[in-house]
Protein backbone atom coordinates (compact mmCIF):
# COMPACT_ATOMS: atom_id res chain seq x y z
CA UNK A 1 0.00 0.00 0.00
CA UNK A 2 1.60 3.52 -1.15
CA UNK A 3 2.17 5.43 1.94
CA UNK A 4 0.50 8.30 0.12
CA UNK A 5 -2.57 6.70 -0.36
CA UNK A 6 -6.11 8.41 1.09
CA UNK A 7 -7.73 6.63 3.73
CA UNK A 8 -10.26 5.76 1.51
CA UNK A 9 -7.83 3.71 -0.58
CA UNK A 10 -6.58 2.40 2.70
CA UNK A 11 -9.81 1.30 3.62
CA UNK A 12 -10.89 0.01 0.59
CA UNK A 13 -7.73 -2.92 0.50
CA UNK A 14 -8.17 -3.66 4.48
CA UNK A 15 -4.40 -1.56 4.54
CA UNK A 16 -3.04 -4.49 2.72
CA UNK A 17 -4.00 -7.35 4.74
CA UNK A 18 -3.85 -10.67 2.84
CA UNK A 19 -4.96 -14.27 3.37
CA UNK A 20 -2.26 -17.20 4.10
CA UNK A 21 -2.34 -18.30 0.01
CA UNK A 22 -2.65 -14.29 -0.83
CA UNK A 23 -6.07 -14.37 -1.17
CA UNK A 24 -6.94 -10.08 -0.75
CA UNK A 25 -9.46 -11.22 2.32
CA UNK A 26 -7.66 -12.26 4.70
CA UNK A 27 -8.67 -15.34 6.36
CA UNK A 28 -10.26 -16.58 9.98
CA UNK A 29 -7.47 -17.67 12.99
CA UNK A 30 -9.90 -19.81 15.29
CA UNK A 31 -7.54 -21.73 16.91
CA UNK A 32 -6.85 -20.75 20.48
CA UNK A 33 -3.72 -22.22 21.06
CA UNK A 34 -0.58 -22.69 19.11
CA UNK A 35 2.13 -25.36 18.49
CA UNK A 36 5.93 -24.69 19.84
CA UNK A 37 9.00 -26.09 18.13
CA UNK A 38 11.12 -28.94 18.97
CA UNK A 39 12.74 -26.79 21.35
CA UNK A 40 9.85 -25.45 23.20
CA UNK A 41 10.87 -22.09 21.80
CA UNK A 42 7.78 -20.06 20.20
CA UNK A 43 7.52 -20.23 16.57
CA UNK A 44 9.01 -15.95 15.50
CA UNK A 45 5.88 -13.75 16.31
CA UNK A 46 3.83 -16.10 17.46
CA UNK A 47 2.01 -16.25 20.56
CA UNK A 48 1.38 -19.17 23.33
CA UNK A 49 -2.09 -17.90 23.46
CA UNK A 50 -4.97 -16.63 21.90
CA UNK A 51 -5.54 -13.85 24.45
CA UNK A 52 -2.43 -12.37 24.32
CA UNK A 53 -2.54 -11.76 20.60
CA UNK A 54 -3.90 -12.86 16.97
CA UNK A 55 -2.81 -11.92 13.58
CA UNK A 56 -6.31 -11.10 13.16
CA UNK A 57 -6.51 -7.98 16.02
CA UNK A 58 -3.21 -6.73 14.02
CA UNK A 59 -5.07 -6.51 10.54
CA UNK A 60 -7.33 -3.94 12.11
CA UNK A 61 -5.35 -2.27 15.04
CA UNK A 62 -2.60 -1.48 12.22
CA UNK A 63 -5.46 -0.34 10.11
CA UNK A 64 -6.69 1.85 13.21
CA UNK A 65 -3.42 3.41 14.04
CA UNK A 66 -2.27 4.73 10.39
CA UNK A 67 -6.23 6.17 10.22
CA UNK A 68 -5.50 7.67 13.68
CA UNK A 69 -1.91 8.90 13.06
CA UNK A 70 -1.37 6.70 16.14
CA UNK A 71 1.73 4.82 16.93
CA UNK A 72 -0.38 1.65 18.23
CA UNK A 73 -4.13 0.60 18.38
CA UNK A 74 -5.37 -2.25 20.88
CA UNK A 75 -8.73 -3.94 20.07
CA UNK A 76 -10.52 -5.51 22.90
CA UNK A 77 -13.96 -7.06 23.37
CA UNK A 78 -16.75 -3.94 23.34
CA UNK A 79 -16.63 -0.41 23.90
CA UNK A 80 -17.09 -0.32 27.38
CA UNK A 81 -13.77 -2.35 28.02
CA UNK A 82 -11.43 -0.46 25.57
CA UNK A 83 -13.03 2.86 27.51
CA UNK A 84 -12.58 1.42 31.24
CA UNK A 85 -9.37 -0.13 30.69
CA UNK A 86 -7.81 3.63 30.36
CA UNK A 87 -9.15 4.30 34.04
CA UNK A 88 -8.38 0.62 34.95
CA UNK A 89 -4.83 1.58 34.30
CA UNK A 90 -4.52 4.20 37.17
CA UNK A 91 -3.83 3.73 40.99
CA UNK A 92 -5.85 4.66 44.03
CA UNK A 93 -5.86 8.61 44.90
CA UNK A 94 -5.55 9.39 40.75
CA UNK A 95 -7.73 12.15 39.39
CA UNK A 96 -10.29 11.58 36.70
CA UNK A 97 -12.28 14.72 34.78
CA UNK A 98 -15.01 13.73 32.67
CA UNK A 99 -18.09 15.24 31.21
CA UNK A 100 -21.28 15.31 32.63
CA UNK A 101 -22.87 14.05 29.50
CA UNK A 102 -21.66 10.73 27.86
CA UNK A 103 -22.44 7.61 27.09
CA UNK A 104 -24.26 6.54 30.27
CA UNK A 105 -22.72 2.84 30.37
CA UNK A 106 -19.63 4.43 31.03
CA UNK A 107 -20.94 6.96 33.42
CA UNK A 108 -22.68 4.44 35.20
CA UNK A 109 -19.79 2.09 35.45
CA UNK A 110 -17.47 5.32 36.52
CA UNK A 111 -20.20 6.24 39.55
CA UNK A 112 -19.09 2.47 41.12
CA UNK A 113 -15.82 1.97 40.01
CA UNK A 114 -14.20 5.29 41.39
CA UNK A 115 -15.73 4.39 44.76
CA UNK A 116 -14.26 0.89 44.67
CA UNK A 117 -11.05 2.01 43.26
CA UNK A 118 -10.46 5.04 45.24
CA UNK A 119 -10.00 7.59 41.92
CA UNK A 120 -11.49 11.30 42.37
CA UNK A 121 -13.55 12.11 39.81
CA UNK A 122 -14.86 15.59 38.82
CA UNK A 123 -17.19 16.44 35.96
CA UNK A 124 -17.38 19.42 33.85
CA UNK A 125 -20.30 20.64 31.81
CA UNK A 126 -20.07 19.12 28.15
CA UNK A 127 -18.37 21.50 25.32
CA UNK A 128 -17.54 23.87 28.06
CA UNK A 129 -13.90 24.60 28.37
CA UNK A 130 -14.13 26.97 31.67
CA UNK A 131 -15.83 24.05 33.50
CA UNK A 132 -13.11 21.84 32.34
CA UNK A 133 -10.37 23.92 33.28
CA UNK A 134 -12.36 24.64 36.93
CA UNK A 135 -12.75 21.16 37.01
CA UNK A 136 -9.08 20.11 36.52
CA UNK A 137 -8.08 22.65 39.20
CA UNK A 138 -9.81 20.73 41.74
CA UNK A 139 -8.10 17.61 42.60
CA UNK A 140 -4.64 16.02 41.01
CA UNK A 141 -5.97 15.12 37.84
CA UNK A 142 -4.20 12.31 36.01
CA UNK A 143 -6.57 11.45 33.10
CA UNK A 144 -9.28 13.99 31.22
CA UNK A 145 -11.70 12.29 29.33
CA UNK A 146 -13.34 13.71 26.34
CA UNK A 147 -16.53 12.68 24.31
CA UNK A 148 -17.19 14.44 21.03
CA UNK A 149 -19.50 14.69 19.89
CA UNK A 150 -21.45 13.67 23.20
CA UNK A 151 -24.23 11.49 23.31
CA UNK A 152 -26.99 12.24 23.16
CA UNK A 153 -27.44 15.96 22.89
CA UNK A 154 -24.26 15.91 20.88
CA UNK A 155 -22.14 18.71 22.68
CA UNK A 156 -19.40 19.25 20.84
CA UNK A 157 -15.94 20.17 22.82
CA UNK A 158 -12.69 21.87 21.11
CA UNK A 159 -10.09 18.94 21.58
CA UNK A 160 -6.89 20.66 21.49
CA UNK A 161 -7.92 23.02 23.88
CA UNK A 162 -8.92 19.91 26.34
CA UNK A 163 -5.76 18.17 25.47
CA UNK A 164 -3.60 21.51 26.34
CA UNK A 165 -5.87 22.02 29.66
CA UNK A 166 -5.21 18.36 30.79
CA UNK A 167 -1.21 18.60 29.47
CA UNK A 168 -0.58 21.87 31.91
CA UNK A 169 -2.18 19.72 34.56
CA UNK A 170 0.33 16.84 33.84
CA UNK A 171 -2.35 14.47 32.84
CA UNK A 172 -3.54 12.30 29.86
CA UNK A 173 -6.36 13.45 27.19
CA UNK A 174 -8.53 10.67 26.14
CA UNK A 175 -11.32 11.50 23.41
CA UNK A 176 -14.14 8.87 22.90
CA UNK A 177 -14.71 9.13 19.02
CA UNK A 178 -16.96 7.38 18.34
CA UNK A 179 -19.32 9.55 16.64
CA UNK A 180 -16.85 11.59 14.71
CA UNK A 181 -15.12 8.51 13.45
CA UNK A 182 -11.46 8.99 11.55
CA UNK A 183 -13.16 10.05 8.54
CA UNK A 184 -13.71 13.54 10.30
CA UNK A 185 -12.02 14.15 13.12
CA UNK A 186 -8.56 12.84 14.14
CA UNK A 187 -8.18 13.74 18.19
CA UNK A 188 -4.26 12.23 17.93
CA UNK A 189 -3.70 15.15 15.60
CA UNK A 190 -5.57 18.21 17.92
CA UNK A 191 -3.50 17.09 20.89
CA UNK A 192 -5.11 13.98 22.41
CA UNK A 193 -3.36 10.97 23.97
CA UNK A 194 -5.64 8.62 23.14
CA UNK A 195 -8.70 7.87 21.05
CA UNK A 196 -11.07 5.48 22.04
CA UNK A 197 -13.93 4.06 19.70
CA UNK A 198 -16.81 1.37 20.34
CA UNK A 199 -16.34 -0.29 17.26
CA UNK A 200 -19.93 -2.07 17.57
CA UNK A 201 -20.89 1.24 15.63
CA UNK A 202 -20.08 3.50 12.79
CA UNK A 203 -16.77 1.27 12.20
CA UNK A 204 -18.30 -1.87 11.68
CA UNK A 205 -21.04 -0.45 10.83
CA UNK A 206 -23.99 -3.40 10.23
CA UNK A 207 -24.96 -3.74 13.70
CA UNK A 208 -23.47 -7.86 14.14
CA UNK A 209 -20.61 -6.59 15.75
CA UNK A 210 -19.26 -6.40 19.75
CA UNK A 211 -16.29 -4.86 19.52
CA UNK A 212 -13.94 -1.78 20.57
CA UNK A 213 -10.52 -0.25 20.43
CA UNK A 214 -7.90 2.13 21.44
CA UNK A 215 -5.66 4.23 19.34
CA UNK A 216 -2.62 5.87 21.33
CA UNK A 217 -0.38 8.64 20.01
CA UNK A 218 2.60 7.53 21.67
CA UNK A 219 4.21 4.57 23.78
CA UNK A 220 5.33 4.20 27.11
CA UNK A 221 4.65 2.96 30.63
CA UNK A 222 1.01 3.73 30.84
CA UNK A 223 0.06 2.00 26.99
CA UNK A 224 1.85 -1.08 28.42
CA UNK A 225 -0.14 -1.30 31.21
CA UNK A 226 -3.53 -0.98 29.04
CA UNK A 227 -2.15 -4.16 27.26
CA UNK A 228 -1.56 -5.92 30.53
CA UNK A 229 -4.73 -5.30 31.66
CA UNK A 230 -6.23 -6.35 28.54
CA UNK A 231 -4.86 -9.42 28.33
CA UNK A 232 -5.16 -10.23 31.99
CA UNK A 233 -8.65 -9.42 32.03
CA UNK A 234 -9.48 -11.60 29.12
CA UNK A 235 -11.17 -8.33 26.99
CA UNK A 236 -10.63 -9.62 23.94
CA UNK A 237 -12.13 -9.55 20.60
CA UNK A 238 -13.09 -12.76 18.80
CA UNK A 239 -11.78 -14.35 15.79
CA UNK A 240 -14.30 -13.51 13.90
CA UNK A 241 -15.72 -10.34 15.10
CA UNK A 242 -12.35 -8.91 14.34
CA UNK A 243 -12.71 -10.54 10.87
CA UNK A 244 -15.72 -9.13 10.53
CA UNK A 245 -15.07 -5.40 11.90
CA UNK A 246 -12.11 -5.71 9.41
CA UNK A 247 -14.86 -6.62 6.42
CA UNK A 248 -16.68 -3.54 7.72
CA UNK A 249 -14.12 -1.04 8.01
CA UNK A 250 -13.55 -1.73 4.01
CA UNK A 251 -16.41 0.44 3.17
CA UNK A 252 -16.43 2.93 6.33
CA UNK A 253 -15.60 5.74 4.52
CA UNK A 254 -18.33 5.53 2.03
CA UNK A 255 -21.02 4.51 4.81
CA UNK A 256 -20.22 7.50 6.54
CA UNK A 257 -20.24 10.19 3.75
CA UNK A 258 -23.57 8.85 3.00
CA UNK A 259 -25.26 8.97 6.61
CA UNK A 260 -23.11 12.77 7.11
CA UNK A 261 -25.09 13.62 3.81
CA UNK A 262 -28.20 11.97 5.12
CA UNK A 263 -27.99 13.50 8.57
CA UNK A 264 -27.61 16.91 7.50
CA UNK A 265 -30.80 16.75 5.54
CA UNK A 266 -33.24 15.36 7.86
CA UNK A 267 -31.52 18.42 10.98
CA UNK A 268 -32.82 20.86 8.42
CA UNK A 269 -35.97 19.21 7.81
CA UNK A 270 -36.85 18.81 11.54
CA UNK A 271 -35.35 22.38 12.35
CA UNK A 272 -38.43 23.44 10.52
CA UNK A 273 -40.78 21.22 11.50
CA UNK A 274 -43.63 22.48 13.83
CA UNK A 275 -44.09 19.38 15.71
CA UNK A 276 -40.21 19.35 17.24
CA UNK A 277 -39.07 22.01 19.60
CA UNK A 278 -35.28 21.93 19.25
CA UNK A 279 -33.47 19.95 16.62
CA UNK A 280 -29.91 18.70 18.47
CA UNK A 281 -27.10 18.57 15.58
CA UNK A 282 -23.88 20.13 15.36
CA UNK A 283 -24.38 20.89 11.67
CA UNK A 284 -26.66 23.15 12.79
CA UNK A 285 -25.34 26.99 12.99
CA UNK A 286 -28.01 27.63 15.56
CA UNK A 287 -25.77 24.74 17.44
CA UNK A 288 -23.99 26.30 20.30
CA UNK A 289 -21.01 23.96 19.45
CA UNK A 290 -21.42 24.33 15.15
CA UNK A 291 -18.01 27.06 14.92
CA UNK A 292 -15.82 24.12 16.81
CA UNK A 293 -17.35 21.55 14.85
CA UNK A 294 -16.75 22.84 11.98
CA UNK A 295 -12.90 23.42 12.94
CA UNK A 296 -12.02 20.06 13.62
CA UNK A 297 -14.88 17.70 12.23
CA UNK A 298 -13.99 17.60 8.35
CA UNK A 299 -16.33 16.13 5.50
CA UNK A 300 -19.35 16.05 8.21
CA UNK A 301 -21.21 16.53 11.22
CA UNK A 302 -21.85 13.14 11.88
CA UNK A 303 -24.51 11.01 11.30
CA UNK A 304 -26.26 11.39 14.82
CA UNK A 305 -28.79 14.18 16.15
CA UNK A 306 -31.58 14.13 18.42
CA UNK A 307 -35.07 16.08 19.09
CA UNK A 308 -37.01 17.66 21.92
CA UNK A 309 -40.55 16.92 20.47
CA UNK A 310 -43.83 18.48 21.49
CA UNK A 311 -44.57 17.03 24.85
CA UNK A 312 -43.49 14.35 27.07
CA UNK A 313 -42.12 10.98 27.39
CA UNK A 314 -45.25 9.41 26.53
CA UNK A 315 -45.60 11.91 23.13
CA UNK A 316 -41.77 11.04 22.56
CA UNK A 317 -42.13 6.99 23.00
CA UNK A 318 -45.26 7.29 20.44
CA UNK A 319 -43.36 8.88 18.00
CA UNK A 320 -40.78 6.07 18.28
CA UNK A 321 -43.27 4.01 17.68
CA UNK A 322 -45.25 5.12 14.74
CA UNK A 323 -42.24 4.92 12.67
CA UNK A 324 -41.97 2.67 10.16
CA UNK A 325 -38.16 2.88 8.44
CA UNK A 326 -36.80 4.35 11.66
CA UNK A 327 -36.06 0.96 13.52
CA UNK A 328 -36.81 1.41 18.07
CA UNK A 329 -33.98 0.07 18.46
CA UNK A 330 -30.29 0.69 20.47
CA UNK A 331 -27.08 1.25 19.12
CA UNK A 332 -25.63 3.52 16.50
CA UNK A 333 -23.77 3.98 13.25
CA UNK A 334 -25.53 0.88 11.37
CA UNK A 335 -26.58 0.89 7.96
CA UNK A 336 -30.30 0.93 9.24
CA UNK A 337 -31.70 4.49 10.73
CA UNK A 338 -32.50 4.18 14.54
CA UNK A 339 -34.96 6.04 16.73
CA UNK A 340 -34.89 6.07 20.29
CA UNK A 341 -36.60 7.39 23.68
CA UNK A 342 -33.08 8.08 25.09
CA UNK A 343 -34.55 8.35 28.82
CA UNK A 344 -35.74 5.11 28.95
CA UNK A 345 -33.13 3.55 28.21
CA UNK A 346 -30.78 5.13 30.49
CA UNK A 347 -32.79 4.95 33.16
CA UNK A 348 -34.30 6.91 36.31
CA UNK A 349 -30.73 8.60 36.76
CA UNK A 350 -30.84 10.16 33.63
CA UNK A 351 -29.87 13.46 32.78
CA UNK A 352 -31.49 13.46 28.99
CA UNK A 353 -34.97 15.18 28.80
CA UNK A 354 -37.73 13.13 28.88
CA UNK A 355 -38.93 14.52 25.43
CA UNK A 356 -35.48 13.66 23.66
CA UNK A 357 -35.34 11.12 21.05
CA UNK A 358 -32.24 10.28 19.41
CA UNK A 359 -31.99 9.24 15.55
CA UNK A 360 -28.94 7.19 14.25
CA UNK A 361 -29.15 7.96 10.34
CA UNK A 362 -28.15 5.27 8.19
CA UNK A 363 -27.82 5.38 4.22
CA UNK A 364 -31.25 4.78 3.28
CA UNK A 365 -32.96 6.91 0.64
CA UNK A 366 -33.23 10.56 2.42
CA UNK A 367 -36.97 10.98 0.97
CA UNK A 368 -38.04 7.79 2.74
CA UNK A 369 -35.87 9.03 5.65
CA UNK A 370 -37.92 12.23 5.63
CA UNK A 371 -41.50 10.99 4.86
CA UNK A 372 -40.74 8.36 7.89
CA UNK A 373 -40.17 11.16 10.48
CA UNK A 374 -42.52 13.53 8.85
CA UNK A 375 -45.33 10.91 9.06
CA UNK A 376 -44.91 9.39 13.06
CA UNK A 377 -44.67 12.91 14.06
CA UNK A 378 -48.28 13.46 12.61
CA UNK A 379 -49.58 10.24 13.16
CA UNK A 380 -48.59 10.27 17.14
CA UNK A 381 -50.60 13.22 17.72
CA UNK A 382 -48.19 15.21 20.26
Amino acid sequence: MPRQARPATRLAHAGGARGADGGIVPDIGLSTTFARNEDYSLPAGAQSYVRAGTGGWRNVEVLMADLEGGVDARLFASGLAASTVLFQALGPGDGVVVPDIMYHGLRDWLRDFCERWGLRCETYRAGDIESLVAAVKVRRTRLVWVETPANPTWDVTDIAAAADIAHRAGAWCAVDSTVATPILTRPLALGADFVVHSATKSLNGHSDVLAGIVVAGADGEYWNQVGELRTGNGAVAGAFESWLLLRGLRTLHLRVSRACENAARLAHFLDEHPKVRRVLYPGLETHPGHRVAAAQMHGGFGSMLSILVDGDADAARRVAGAARVFVPATSLGGVESLIEHRASVEGPNSPVPANLLRLSVGIEAIDDLVGDIDQALGAAGN
